[in-house]
């Protein structure tokens, strides 16, 4: 047997399948474990990728050579480009996935990927000699040796799943719970906490009143994920639209006890942002309604997810309160809600670059630390291979910045801030959202993937192709004066800027292309003449930002030792260990004295 290999991945969702595919791409022998082999790409949760701020991050992952993007574009039914009322930093694509395909195609990817051995197992141990990992070890005893292991493991370290009174080990519904690794990587020193996330009833899409129901229609044509690939997305189905009422809420209040949540069955920390409805219900007494998503599953079944009620009340009070929500008065079941607690690491315990601070080669991605969402997870499997892969070639670990990315931001958070329940990706996090736009990942991350060897050369001819039109175009129409009635002299971008008008609408002033110009330019160009202020603003802070990133602290500062900045702050600065004073100046407790105190000490380094 060969039980030797350069990178193992621990876990086959989409932190796992991400990690897998990009080390294996990026050259790395690579072994992927999965508890079924069925489960690929599984999506746990609703079956959706995309939406606030998540978009953002598949469109990034993409740009540098992911899969998630692709994925999507085969595997989804119902595509939107959201908030687009508002401006540009918050629009978001989201697309509802027929829920067995993306599985499928997500395992196709993973088994056509060179490189890559995939094989069915549960991972017990992790061995660890003089503070480096060695070896993993499966539920049959074998063991297979890496250099570097990157574990992606979800909800099933000791997962336990609760339904009313009653709960099991599993880390998703049907499935096993990894109980013995859980106790593994305490036992080589690692912190774990508990976190709790939930899931709502399955229904029959049959016995849905859909005219009671407000209907939700795609966008047409659909907007893709993936840049500069010939998959074209289309819409199948509508998604659906109600509301829950006081006669809800009293149902819910009426039996608060009968929920695992509130019965003192569950310890784990659930998330803000995502809370049962037991929970919003608890926290918004004020609130007489909360919206309810219903998005089907697939082309090729009836079950719909109920999106907005996730719930660990038993079966018979579920019931009660679907029904009591209009246009599900008759509604029957397919499978019930539930709720899942689970281990994650103290995020202490990590490095910007997703390795472990303590164990030499190990990785970790996903809800493992603290994050919720298909998407935050995909991201982090696909920074931990690709600095598992630099670290085996000797290269310095690849750092995803505030400035540059919605995955710095991310990791940024979970790091330096901190977790202390799900984590979950908002615009509201990236301080510099409006360079940081859903339609430039290209722009800003694409030359860095096609450098790591993640973006083919096709792909990345098509994208210099398109970087070199816009900007033939944006010198055509700074150029060339519009012809108007009014006695001025207006130039066509002058004309761009204003917020009536559109680039499709410089044909009624003159203008004729040199050339085919693609909605994608289009947008590109509009979007950056018209907010080209407020960009350059934000590109003047961005400078600021870089001037404390790029001023490094030596590894083996020992922060105690700086008797000029405050105990707590040293404290937290020797658990986090910055690398930068930038990094050290956004962990909660440091203060701007702290930061002053350190940038004085690191002078008087260098002196």
């Amino acid at each position: 047997m060969k039980c030797k290999y350069d990178v193992i991945v621990v876990g086959g969702g989409h932190a796992g399948c991400e990690a897998a595919i990009t080390a294996a791409k990026r050259g790395a022998k690579t072994l992927m474990f999965i508890i079924k082999l069925e489960t690929i790409g599984r999506m746990s949760c609703n079956p959706a990728v995309g939406g606030l701020a998540k978009g953002h991050l598949v469109r990034e992952i993409d740009a540098m050579g992911g899969t998630i993007g692709k994925a999507i574009d085969k595997a989804g039914i119902h595509f939107r480009m959201l908030n687009k009322s508002k401006g540009p930093a918050v629009w978001a694509p989201r697309a509802q996935a027929d829920r067995m395909k993306y599985q499928l195609v997500m395992r196709s990817y993973t088994e056509q990927q060179d490189n890559l051995d995939i094989k069915e197992a549960l991972i017990q141990d992790i061995l660890v000699k003089d503070g480096q990992i060695q070896s993993v070890q499966t539920q049959y005893g074998q063991k297979y040796f890496a250099k570097k292991v990157i574990i992606a493991a979800g909800t099933f370290l000791k997962g336990k799943i609760h339904i009313g009174m009653n709960n099991y080990a599993a880390g998703r519904a049907g499935e096993f719970a990894a109980n013995k690794l859980s106790e593994s990587l305490q036992k080589n020193g690692l912190q774990l906490v508990r976190f709790k996330t939930g899931t709502p009833p399955r229904l029959d899409i049959r016995t849905l009143n859909t005219d009671e129901l407000i209907v939700q229609e795609p966008d047409e044509p659909p907007t893709k994920f993936s840049y500069y690939t010939d998959i074209k997305p289309k819409n199948y189905v509508n998604c659906y639209l109600t509301k829950t009422n006081p006669e809800t809420h009293k149902i819910i209040s009426n039996n608060i006890q009968r929920s695992s949540l509130f019965s003192g069955n569950i310890t784990g920390v659930g998330a803000r942002y995502c809370p049962s409805i037991e929970d919003k219900i608890k926290k918004f007494p004020q609130k007489d309604s909360h919206q309810v998503f219903l998005e089907p599953e697939g082309t090729d079944t009836y079950e719909v997810y109920a999106n907005g009620i996730p719930t660990s009340f038993p079966p018979e009070i579920q019931y009660k309160i679907v029904h009591s929500i209009k246009g599900l008065e008759n509604a029957k079941f397919m499978r019930y809600g539930y709720a899942i607690e689970y281990d994650c690491i103290k995020t202490s315990e990590i490095k910007l670059s997703l390795e472990t601070k303590k164990i030499k080669g190990l990785y970790l991605a996903g809800q493992i630390n603290g994050t919720s969402g298909y998407e935050e997870a995909a991201a982090q499997g696909m920074v931990a291979a690709i600095n598992a892969v630099n670290s085996l070639e000797g290269k310095e670990p690849v750092i995803f910045y505030r400035d540059n990315s919605y995955i710095g931001v991310l990791i940024d958070d979970i790091v330096t801030k901190g977790v202390d329940e799900p984590y979950r990706m908002f615009t509201a996090r990236a301080e510099y959202r409006l360079y940081l736009r859903q339609d430039n990942a290209d722009e800003r991350l694409m030359p860095l993937g096609y450098k790591l060897g993640m973006v083919s050369d096709k792909r990345y001819k098509r994208f210099k192709n398109t970087i070199t039109i816009k900007k033939r175009i944006l010198n055509e129409i700074k150029e060339k004066n519009a012809k108007t009635d009014s006695d001025k002299s207006y130039k066509l971008i002058d004309l761009l800027k204003r917020p009536e008008i559109d680039f499709d609408d410089l044909k009624k002033y003159g203008y004729k292309p040199s050339e085919h110009i693609s909605d994608l330019i289009k947008n590109k160009i509009e979007l950056e003449v018209k907010y080209k202020g407020y960009i350059k603003r934000q590109m003047k802070e961005i400078e600021k930002f870089k001037s404390l990133e790029h001023k490094k602290i030596p590894l083996d500062l020992d922060f105690m030792e700086l008797n000029n900045i405050s105990y707590e702050a040293r404290e937290k600065m020797n658990r986090i260990s910055p690398v930068s004073v930038g990094q050290a100046s956004r962990i909660p407790g440091v203060t701007y004295s702290d930061v002053s105190a350190l940038l004085i000490h690191l002078k008087s380094l260098n002196e």
